[in-house]
């Protein structure tokens, strides 16, 4: 894999060694009053993947799309358990987050995190977003120099199959939470369409990654979801305005809406709200319908050789 980060601006370099910091420190605060076992576990490797590492970054913070990259990075660790976000990683996430508010970091950062064992399986198994990360990725940190297993692809039938079946499972899925929100919110219970809206939008995300990649992190922030998946193509980038900052509180409102709208008495949203919610899910849903439709084409086109 690569390691040089020449085609970065200095800037983006200088910003890519405080995140490493950050997470370094965060790991070890994490760790420091871990039993034995976990004492023990390690990170393995930080790779940059994505469009910083291939070079086709977006830096437009001021234009009508407000669009600007995230670094996209993969850490992987010694055991599946010290891969647990929520109890391991929180606190790196939140840091990261407190970083670019303090001004301290320009560039947002999504990370994942997997062990050696889960990164060797998927690339033995021909998933597609681990098989990129091969051949496009940047190491910027390992402890261990032993590179990752090599990929051994899927036959163009066997990943036709695989594409067609998520989408027909998650497709008609999210169509269907989207169904359920405005029936509910027509009978005016509000914080259910809210929570249901998320879903449709998290089942669409979910949809196009594993289409396209065969692999979605297990993660319900749509926010997230939302920059894995527009990294893939920048056409989801419409179903989201950025321009002003009533639309970036309308998109938290439904990223909030997973734990928020079920469990926290002080949640509320209006039915324009949701409306609003709703026709920008129908977006989601067009943009991502081309680009699967799209995608499992060009695979079957592969099948027929």
């Amino acid at each position: 894999m690569k390691t040089g980060l020449d085609h970065l601006p200095a800037q983006k370099q200088r910003e890519l060694d405080h995140v490493l910091r950050v997470i370094f420190e965060e790991f070890k605060a994490a760790h420091a009053d871990a039993k034995s076992h976990r004492r023990r576990g390690k990170i393995i490797k930080i790779i940059l993947y994505g469009s910083h590492a291939r070079g086709g970054w977006v830096d437009e913070p001021h234009t009508a799309k407000g669009y600007v990259s995230d670094f996209d990075l993969l850490i992987i660790v010694s055991g599946k358990d010290i891969a647990d976000r929520q109890t391991h990683w929180q606190d790196a996430d939140e840091r990261l987050i407190e970083e670019q508010l303090a001004g301290r970091l320009r560039t947002p950062v999504n990370f994942i995190v997997h062990s050696l064992q889960e990164v060797n399986n998927a690339l033995a198994h021909g998933r597609f977003f681990f098989m990129d990360i091969v051949r496009d990725g940047i190491v910027l940190y390992e402890s261990d120099d032993r590179e990752l297993r090599k990929p051994q692809p899927k036959t163009p039938q066997a990943n036709l199959d695989m594409a067609r079946e998520y989408f027909e499972e998650w497709f008609p899925a999210a169509a269907g939470r989207l169904d359920t929100a405005r029936y509910v919110m027509e009978k005016g219970r509000l914080k259910e369409a809210a929570f249901d809206m998320h879903q449709a939008a998290e089942f669409l995300y979910h949809c196009l990654l594993l289409v396209c990649t065969f692999y979605t992190p297990h993660n319900h922030n749509i926010a997230f979801l939302r920059t894995q998946a527009e990294r893939l193509d920048m056409r989801l980038v419409q179903a989201w305005p950025r321009g002003s900052a009533l639309q970036r509180y309308m998109f938290t409102k439904l990223r909030d809406a997973y734990v928020k709208a079920r469990y926290s008495s002080h949640y509320q949203i209006s039915v324009e709200e949701l409306t609003w919610q709703a026709e920008r899910i129908e977006e989601l849903g067009r943009i991502v319908h081309t680009i699967c439709t799209e995608r499992l084409a060009a695979l079957e086109a592969e099948a027929q050789g």
